[in-house]
């Protein structure tokens, strides 16, 4: 049987997603988990996408296979029994043989977290302790200018070469509230983003709010399509997986 859970996560103790050799990864969590339910059989888990060390998730999404007949709520108590503290299962569905957690992705929203007043030591690994004015007013206006679709090759890894560059930002969005007018949200939901793009994009929108550019170079930065063009990768801490869309 083909499981999709949604899952959350606090990324701070954990060398990324992916697992790797003697390194502390959600993946690898996941997977010592359902390896105990699976009677002691290896369980691969395909997730919608992989996120870096230190980077947060409210909604991941992935899928795997059990060889035992489990319903879905005790799967999700096993699951939440087994995996720490910092990571919860929030649902999990049966779905077809055919479905994938990562090919099947329609759209993401990310959101990253800055916080503009006096440096917060609680909210140190959750928050990007900016702890300086920006200009809000200025970084709404590059973020319009990152919707649509365009090569994005000037924010993706420096050393990662790929055949396609090309991805589609449906909609950006600043929040700014009332109750804290230190704090903002900077939300991006696209069909698709290339490893480190959304943390390229806030880097270079922090150097724009510090008015070290103007909102309309990004439309030169994206030109470019030249890692070098474009700002300094923002901190991991501030980052969330917010959501993983399906048809």
């Amino acid at each position: 049987m083909r499981y999709l859970i949604t899952f959350a996560y606090d990324g701070s103790g954990y060398k990324g997603y992916q697992k790797q050799p003697k390194k502390k990864t959600i993946q690898g969590e996941l997977e010592k988990a359902l390896k105990t339910i699976n009677n002691d059989t290896k369980v691969e888990v395909h997730a919608s996408g992989r996120t870096d060390a230190g980077v947060h998730a409210h909604n991941q999404k992935a899928h795997f296979d059990l060889e035992i007949n489990i319903t879905p709520s005790n799967l999700q108590k096993a699951l939440n029994s087994l995996t720490p503290k910092d990571i919860y299962i929030r649902r999990v569905e049966p779905v077809s043989e055919t479905f994938h957690a990562r090919f099947n992705v329609k759209a993401k929203e990310y959101v990253y977290k800055i916080n503009m007043g006096e440096y917060d030591p609680i909210e140190r690994n959750y928050v990007y302790q900016y702890n300086k004015k920006l200009d809000v007013v200025e970084m709404e206006r590059a973020l319009k200018y990152l919707e649509g679709e365009h090569d994005f090759k000037s924010f993706s890894k420096a050393d990662e070469e790929k055949e396609d560059y090309v991805r589609r930002i449906v909609q950006t969005n600043l929040i700014r509230t009332l109750k804290n007018v230190n704090k903002i949200e900077i939300v991006f939901l696209g069909t698709g983003f290339l490893r480190y793009q959304v943390r390229n994009m806030v880097g270079t929108l922090i150097e724009i709010g510090e008015g070290k550019r103007k909102s309309e170079d990004i439309i030169e930065i994206l030109n470019a399509k030249d890692r070098r063009k474009a700002g300094k990768t923002a901190a991991p801490e501030g980052l969330y997986l917010n959501d993983v869309f399906y048809d």
